[in-house]
């Protein structure tokens, strides 16, 4: 196949134009890194290079064994507690989120009408009207200053999303593959597992991160709920180099947000396949 130099030229154009967006995309991660690097001198110069001058791995041994000012907790303590409630809100989210998603989507009556209007409800609210009356529940029912009220709160709060994000891959699954399975005498619940489940594995990776991502990131929940220091999770540290007088430790702040970034940068990567197969099912209808 011959190619035209027109065509050259609108080829060259357009994988200078893809590689200025992924640049784009990737410069705040690229600064970061620029900085995590840099030494206490070069981060308060007037005019700051983008590439360190003299390169230093101090920030990275402060962020992950100086003292932030909250107890003994370092970075990876709080990472450990971030990947815990992350997780847990992610499994759980996902697994009630995919039968009650299977009967918005194939129920056609007042539970899915009720149902789709709760989840649309859902969303018009901002979290600062909830945030007292949520405290006040969780104060009653003992579960203030944990985690697993902070999963409880996380689960409720991605749900909705969850629930429209899984509907809408379920009405991409045409109904005569149920209807087929059901004929040769599986039950409601054999179907669900077996045909529509490896039908949705996709889309259930990408509701899957979507809720660990959400949780992972999460901030003001966590400010409320939690107290202990033990119990800190990754955003409520990075907050902690920023000082009560609003000095922030620039070097140490930018290493730990590199750090804590990694994990879901790494969880894009693994699933990459799975998240292009899962975004791209919910955009096809059978």
């Amino acid at each position: 196949m011959i190619v035209s130099p027109r065509q050259k030229r609108t080829r060259g154009l357009q994988y200078g134009g893809l590689l200025l967006y992924m640049l784009f995309l990737a410069f705040p991660l690229l600064w970061l890194l620029s900085v995590s690097l840099k030494g206490p001198r070069e981060l308060v110069e007037l005019h700051p290079h983008l590439i360190p001058q003299d390169w230093t791995f101090s920030n990275y041994r402060e962020a992950l064994h100086g003292d932030i000012g909250i107890g003994d907790v370092t970075l990876l303590h709080a990472a450990w507690n971030s990947t815990k409630v992350s997780l847990l809100t992610a499994l759980l989210t996902t697994v009630i989120g995919l039968p009650a998603a299977y009967v918005l989507a194939r129920q056609q009556g007042l539970i899915s009408r009720v149902g789709l209007g709760w989840i649309l409800l859902s969303q018009m609210f901002p979290l600062i009207l909830i945030i007292i009356p949520l405290f006040l529940l969780l104060r009653d029912l003992h579960l203030t200053d944990s985690h697993t009220g902070l999963v409880f709160v996380y689960v409720v709060w991605t749900l909705p999303f969850i629930l429209w994000m899984l509907q809408s891959y379920v009405r991409g699954i045409p109904r005569d593959l149920e209807e087929a399975a059901m004929v040769d005498g599986a039950s409601r619940l054999t179907v669900l597992r077996t045909v529509i489940v490896p039908l949705l594995a996709p889309g259930v990776a990408v509701t899957t991160l979507f809720a660990f991502i959400t949780a992972w990131n999460e901030f003001f929940l966590a400010l409320v709920l939690l107290q202990t220091p033990g119990l800190t999770t990754l955003p409520l540290l990075l907050a902690r180099f920023v000082g009560v007088e609003g000095v922030v430790r620039l070097g140490p702040l930018a290493a730990s947000a590199l750090l804590a970034t990694l994990p879901s940068l790494l969880l894009f990567t693994v699933i990459q396949r799975w998240l292009t197969r899962g975004l791209m099912s919910g955009a096809v209808k059978g």
